[in-house]
């Protein structure tokens, strides 16, 4: 009998619309590759203008239907809110938001300022928060918001302020999950493992110290770190129709990984995202 190919996967996204937050890199521009392959349209901000420009045009090879862009700052007060009023407009109505930037700053308890936590939360929970609350009026029934957490919010390890915010970020989505649902806006939290991802810190470290890097990744059951394509396969998933009964769930994609930073690794080194 003749053997036929599989048939490709798709997520059923063609011709939705959704906005990425640090999209023009890392885990954010896999997510909107995936996007842009579904035949999406796509908005995505960050701060780096010329990066930006180069990303949405890789996106517009790769077939996304339609892509805008925002050079902006999640701290500085009003402009992502006022880029996802624009997308929303812009597309008349948003299907899905992806709120992927995260950082932290400071070190541990003692080295770290009360400006350190307070941006660190902004980072993270707080970007996320104004961002759901912006793009609210924008929301189509059904459509999906991802909140990109991190094993460190629920694996703890120090320095304590990026774990705390990013734990935030996995009760917020199960919180607004309640309070969104009467308008059909669903809500969930990704928490990936440690990303290996090019002139990102892990990166460096394998260029560095082979050896150190390796004996990392070798304490991860699959004995390698996470790559970017596999976590947003599974946030496109939950951006898809196929999900539509999984609301306020936290899904870890972390290959296992015992915990944050594969174990002991010094301050100031890689972390858990």
């Amino acid at each position: 009998m003749e053997k036929t190919s599989a048939p490709a996967v798709t997520y059923g996204l063609r011709g939705r619309t959704c906005l990425v937050t640090g999209g023009s890199r890392g885990l954010g521009f896999a997510v909107a590759r995936l996007l842009a392959a579904e035949g999406a349209s796509i908005a995505l901000c960050g701060r780096d203008g010329e990066r930006l420009a180069s990303a949405s045009a890789e996106l517009e090879r790769e077939g996304a239907t339609r892509v805008m862009t925002g050079t902006l700052d999640v701290l500085a007060p009003d402009e992502l809110e006022d880029f996802t009023d624009e997308v929303g407009q812009a597309f008349a109505g948003l299907d899905g938001l992806v709120a992927n930037v995260g950082g932290k700053r400071g070190g541990g308890l003692l080295e770290s300022t009360r400006e350190d936590w307070q941006t660190t939360w902004e980072l993270n929970g707080g970007h996320a928060v104004r961002a759901v609350r912006a793009g609210l009026p924008h929301f189509r029934a059904g459509s999906s918001v991802v909140l990109v957490s991190s094993i460190s919010g629920w694996k703890p390890r120090f320095p304590a302020q990026y774990g705390a915010a990013k734990s935030a970020e996995i009760y917020l989505a199960g919180a607004l999950c309640q309070e969104l649902a009467p308008q059909r806006v669903r809500v969930n939290t990704v928490s990936p493992g440690s990303i290996l991802l090019p002139g990102k810190s892990w990166d460096r470290l394998r260029r560095r110290d082979p050896q150190a890097y390796q004996a990392y990744a070798e304490r991860n059951p699959s004995g390698r770190l996470l790559n970017a394509e596999e976590v947003a396969r599974v946030i496109a998933f939950l951006l898809s129709p196929a999900s539509g009964a999984v609301n306020g769930a936290h899904v870890p994609v972390d290959g296992g990984q015992p915990q944050a930073g594969l174990g002991t690794v010094p301050v100031g080194g890689p972390g858990g995202r």
